[in-house]
């Protein structure tokens, strides 16, 4: 039964497209883009009945001019040997005119249509019925019915909408309020969804009904409401189509509609099952409850009608309600509707046979599903067993917490209570210490305070330079250093040699840190910004530094304190700065003024003779030069693993600082001096060997996946526990045992290191972006134990404003990955063992880089989700160009930025701005969530979690994180290189939703070059 027909080649047949003669039909089965495409792909000719696309607005000129031979009816139907229809051939004006051994390919409802069947065979053709192609995957672009559904739906809500007596939009006018229209949309196939998004850009009030289970989410996701009855009974059956229900449903089904009926102002209905009547759903009863003047549009009128009083084909009014029951929507938008049957049809073809040779192969599931008659023969219909109705997820059950609003009293005593603990907990620290402490804890405690509102005020999209400056400002780690460096032009003694080291490293910090920042912030310059003189900044330089100088040859008096106060205040300046894009390269420069001025002070504080000056000279210039040189030549997309590089320069030098103050002179240092030297050295070498792993992972040097040790926290507790052991020795053998008491030392930052290494390799890539922003955090806080240690301010100032910018930013990260901040703060990083995922069922839509084209062209707005996938193939220069293209266009186009975007915060800020891309549309999550309902086209490009509606399920992988809305936009192409995700996204499955495989910039390259080629 089952035969190949030997392939044709292309240039021998002729193709040709009649002009309609159902009535009223004004659609066409080929335009003239389609035309040219057939011809370039090598069909011999191409014929076009004269005035077929009239109807449509293509006129016979274009046609020629595409390559199309406009010839008469006659004519076509005795030489075409291809034959595109749109409607089924009538039997007496086109069956029997056709050619022998010819193929047609229609729409042909052949269950409906026996009579046109039969006489197809007897004329010896070979027939294709559009409406039998097989829904799966590879089918999706040939998909006709659907792209007429799509249509329909559309223009159900315009016909709606132009009977109804009132706007379908909520407005307050000087006249009075008027309320918005009420829409319910039952059945939520293509149809249906595409009625409840038209409706909901038209600012209705949308409620969506469907007896598939699977339809609830996607029905959400277009912004309406999803209507359920009480009878838990899922409908789903072949085809995309619904089954029929039980009785106990039906009888639920129609009190829900009877009582929506009495509410809502338009009804859309969708509903059919294959093979049998369209179901009754509005009855007769429902129609006169209804409000006058409300309209109900039966799609599924041709099949009978949903709605008892619907008269196929016509409009009529019953009982003051408008009940519209036209079976032919998609040919009243003939343009649009002629457009994608072309597509459809033309790759269809296309598809029949291969290497430029048309031949029926029935092997093959797309063609044996469609076609009808071969040579004359009735084919049977391939039976298309219902697919398994998915099994959902176990819904966990969620304990109902009982919410109690407190009253104004309960408020009042639990704020009083607060402050009674604080002021209660500082007079007990203060009797508890001394005064060398709470002097210390004084400042601590002022700069976390400022620092906590400076910090918040910092543009997100500035958040990289943010953690730049303040990598760079806690260079001052080596402000210790100075205090334990000597002996002449080289250091003498082992305190002296880790003194030195840690200037060095320090230096290192604070050249490279400044140069990267400046890279960074001079990225975002835009060509219509004012003129910066920041050479000016000099001045000030010179003469706080002459002024200093010249004061200090006459006697120190207070002028190390008005140094130390100069260089805080110039460090929160630098800060500041980064409020805004304005003033953010003025905070930079400020910065270098606060760390030259502070390393000036203390400088004059040490006291140093000629010969450790010059020692002191060399050596922080020879880590200037190398910081230098690595600020200058890493590149943006390097950024995030050279911060971590940095932060373990910060923590190392910390831990030479520490010990070297502890070992120049044990018998002299006090408590304070022992506890804080030791806390320098754990935090230090914690964050030395963190920034160690997290520099490898990031650059890929090792595995981004977490090291899962066998009991990992039962190994971190004892290397903390063995920590509060060593320092308990520590502090008894400090004062008479010095050697005993600095073995204790360094087995302590043995074990920092070793703590380090294990709670960093056990977090995965994706949680980079929190692990820096702790890192920076921990850099900070040993930048303040080391100013306790040295009883001085201002490395105490500067370390609480780098800790409370890396605690807020790591909160802001924890909060965008819905994690603890408590967690992550205090060393319980790490992932959990992988769980069982949910299963999502459902088939993707494949898309090409030509119909990505086509949907930016015609869209008015485009938003752009980027993600690391983004960074990585180094795409952004060539999305920059294709947004440059489309705003030329007049079309609006924003980029979405997710705060955890990238592996660090604001990464991929900075590498939108390296492709100069004006800053200002690109929108952070908070700000353009709202505007993705709005949107004609969202192109979400190497992000998956961050777009994921999964979040919106409590018991998923990642519940409760806050995500972009990009599903909720009119139309979604995904670029991704393959469907392996952690964490499974339903967005991918879901109507308007395409996947455009490839490399990011690859892709991105060939759709800039299809752009450009459309101007």
């Amino acid at each position: 039964m089952l035969k190949y027909v030997q392939g044709t080649p292309y240039e021998s047949l002729i193709v040709g497209a009649p002009r309609e003669l159902f009535p009223g039909e004004r659609r066409v089965a080929l335009t003239p883009q389609n035309v040219t495409l057939l011809k370039k792909k090598g069909f011999g000719q191409v014929l076009v009945e004269n005035n077929a696309g009239a109807e449509a607005q293509f006129p016979d000129q274009e046609y020629a001019a595409a390559g199309a031979t406009m010839v008469s009816q006659q004519e076509l139907y005795s030489r075409t040997d291809i034959m595109l229809k749109v409607r089924p051939p009538t039997v007496e004006q086109e069956i029997k005119n056709l050619k022998e051994g010819s193929t047609v390919i229609s729409f042909l409802y052949p269950a409906q249509n026996k009579g046109v069947v039969d006489a197809l065979a007897s004329q010896k053709v070979n027939a294709f019925a559009m409406d039998m192609i097989p829904r799966i995957s590879r089918a999706q672009t040939f998909d006709a019915l659907s792209s007429m559904a799509n249509i329909a739906g559309y223009k159900a809500v315009l016909e709606a909408s132009n009977q109804f007596g009132r706007y379908l939009t909520g407005q307050v006018t000087a006249a009075g309020k008027i309320p918005p229209g009420k829409v319910l949309v039952i059945g939520a196939g293509v149809a249906g969804l595409s009625a409840i998004a038209t409706a909901r850009r038209l600012g209705a009030i949308v409620r969506g009904f469907d007896t598939r289970s699977a339809a609830r989410e996607q029905v959400q996701s277009l912004g309406a409401e999803f209507l359920e009855v009480s009878i838990q009974e899922d409908g789903s059956g072949g085809g995309g189509y619904a089954k029929e229900m039980s009785k106990e449903f039906i009888e639920a089904e129609m009190a829900l509609f009877m009582e929506q009926c009495r509410d809502v102002d338009i009804v859309i209905t969708t509903a059919l099952i294959p093979g049998k009547p369209a179901p009754k759903l509005i009855l007769k009863d429902m129609v006169e409850v209804m409000k006058r003047g409300s309209v109900i549009v039966d799609m599924a009128a041709e099949s009978g009608g949903n709605c008892a009083v619907t008269k196929p084909g016509q409009l009529h009014v019953h009982n003051g309600v408008t009940v519209i029951g036209y079976t032919d929507l998609p040919s009243r938008l003939p343009t649009q509707s002629s457009t994608l049957y072309s597509n459809n049809i033309t790759k269809f073809l296309l598809s029949i046979g291969e290497d430029k040779n048309f031949g029926i192969n029935l092997s093959d599931e797309v063609v044996r599903g469609s076609i009808v008659v071969q040579n004359g023969e009735i084919l049977p219909p391939v039976p298309r067993a219902a697919p398994p109705a998915p099994t959902p997820p176990p819904t966990p059950k969620v304990e109902e917490k009982e919410v109690t609003a407190i009253t104004p009293w309960q408020k009042a005593t639990r704020e009083v209570g607060f402050v009674t603990a604080g002021m209660g907990t500082v007079i007990a620290l203060g009797k508890a210490t001394g005064i060398a402490f709470m002097s210390n804890f004084f400042t601590f405690g002022l700069a976390g305070l400022v620092g906590y509102r400076v910090v918040w005020g910092v543009a997100p999209a500035l958040h990289s330079p943010l953690m730049s400056v303040t990598n760079a400002i806690s260079g001052m780690v080596g402000i210790g250093g100075l205090f334990v460096m000597g002996g002449g032009y080289l250091p003498q003694t082992v305190p002296q040699m880790l003194g030195a080291a840690s200037v060095l490293l320090a230096a290192v910090n604070v050249a490279g840190g400044f140069a990267i920042t400046k890279r960074m912030l001079d990225m975002f310059k835009r060509p219509t910004d004012p003129p910066e003189y920041s050479w000016l900044y000099g001045v000030p330089a010179v003469v706080f530094t002459g002024g200093f100088l010249a004061a200090a040859s006459t006697g120190m008096a207070g002028l190390v304190q008005a140094g130390y106060l100069a260089s805080s205040v110039l460090c929160i300046g630098s800060l500041s700065g980064l409020a805004s894009q304005a003033t953010a390269r003025q905070g930079n420069v400020l910065g270098m003024l606060g760390v030259g001025s502070g390393i000036l002070a203390s400088l004059a504080a040490v006291g140093f003779p000629p010969e450790v000056l010059a020692q002191f000279a060399g050596v922080s210039a020879m880590g200037g030069l190398i910081g230098s040189i690595i600020g200058r030549r890493i590149t943006p997309t390097e950024l995030p693993q050279m911060v971590a590089a940095l932060h373990s320069v910060v923590g190392l030098a910390a831990v030479f600082t520490s010990i070297a103050s502890v070992i120049s002179d044990p018998s002299h240092i006090s408590m304070l001096h022992q506890i804080t030297a030791y806390l320098g050295v754990v935090i230090g070498g914690i964050t030395f060997t963190g920034s160690i792993v997290a520099f490898f992972k990031l650059a890929g040097r090792m595995s981004s996946r977490p090291l899962m040790l066998p009991g990992r926290h039962i190994i971190n507790s004892s290397l903390l526990g063995m920590n509060v052991l060593t320092m308990a020795a520590f502090i008894k053998a400090a004062p008479t045992v010095p050697l005993v008491a600095a073995g204790y030392l360094g087995a302590s930052a043995l074990l920092s290191f070793i703590k380090g290494y294990t709670t960093t390799a056990a977090i995965g890539g994706a949680d980079m972006p929190v692990v820096i922003t702790v890192l920076n955090a921990y850099s900070g806080f040993a930048l303040v134990a080391e100013g306790f240690m040295l009883d001085n301010p201002l490395l105490t100032t500067i370390g609480s404003l780098i800790g409370v910018s890396g605690s807020i930013l790591s909160y802001i990260m924890c909060v965008a990955m819905n994690r603890s901040l408590t967690n992550v703060l205090f060393g319980g990083i790490g992932t959990v063992a992988p769980t069982e995922t949910t299963q999502i069922e459902g088939q993707i839509t494949k898309t090409s880089v030509d119909e990505t084209v086509e949907a930016l062209t015609n869209a008015d707005s485009v938003i752009l989700v980027v993600g690391y996938g983004m960074a990585v193939a180094k795409a952004q220069y060539a999305i920059a160009e294709i947004v440059s293209t489309l705003r030329a266009k007049g079309i609006t186009v924003r980029f979405a930025i997710h705060p955890v975007a990238g592996r660090m915060p604001g990464q991929c800020n900075v590498l939108l701005a390296e492709a100069s891309v004006p800053y200002d549309i690109v929108l952070e999550m908070d700000e353009i969530n709202d505007d993705f309902g709005e949107t004609d086209v969202t192109l979400v490009i190497g992000a998956n979690d961050t777009v994921n509606p999964i979040s919106l399920e409590p018991g998923s992988p990642i519940a409760g994180m806050p995500v972009l809305h990009a599903w909720k936009s009119k139309q979604v192409v995904v670029m991704k290189r393959g469907m392996s995700t952690d964490v499974p996204n339903p967005m991918f499955y879901m109507p308007n939703t395409k996947m455009l495989f490839g490399d990011a910039k690859d892709t991105c390259d060939a759709l800039k070059r299809g752009l450009e080629s459309r101007n």
